[in-house]
């Protein structure tokens, strides 16, 4: 089996287990398209805005504190696999990431991002 016959049959592959998937989707949609299930927040309580509505800018600071944080930690975890038999090496690195990190909060905190006026 050649390498093009290997990609069309991957291909055909992932449309199939889409159309699939999408009509086991539409086959229970129709079972539980009930007036509870069709509002926005399914909580058992009526929503108090549209499910829609738009979050004011400020929003967008935390938003990006928190990927700072997040970002962190996904460098941190393969870092720390490595670290034993890396050494001084890794520490001096991770060292340098924390630090630029903490500057980057450190300026947001200076510039007032974390106030919630």
């Amino acid at each position: 089996m050649s390498a093009y016959q290997q990609v069309l049959l991957f291909a055909l592959a992932g449309l199939l287990t889409a159309l699939v998937l999408l009509g086991i989707g539409r086959y229970v949609n129709a079972r539980l398209n009930t007036e509870p299930a069709r509002r926005p927040f399914e909580s058992g309580e009526a929503p108090q805005v549209h499910a829609w509505s738009r979050f004011h800018v400020r929003f967008l600071n935390y938003a990006l504190i928190f990927l700072l944080f997040d970002m962190e930690m996904v460098f941190m975890y393969p870092w720390a696999v490595v670290f034993l038999d890396e050494g001084w090496k890794a520490f001096t690195e991770m060292g340098m990431f924390i630090t630029i990190l903490v500057l980057g909060i450190l300026y947001a905190w200076r510039e007032r991002a974390f106030d919630w006026d």
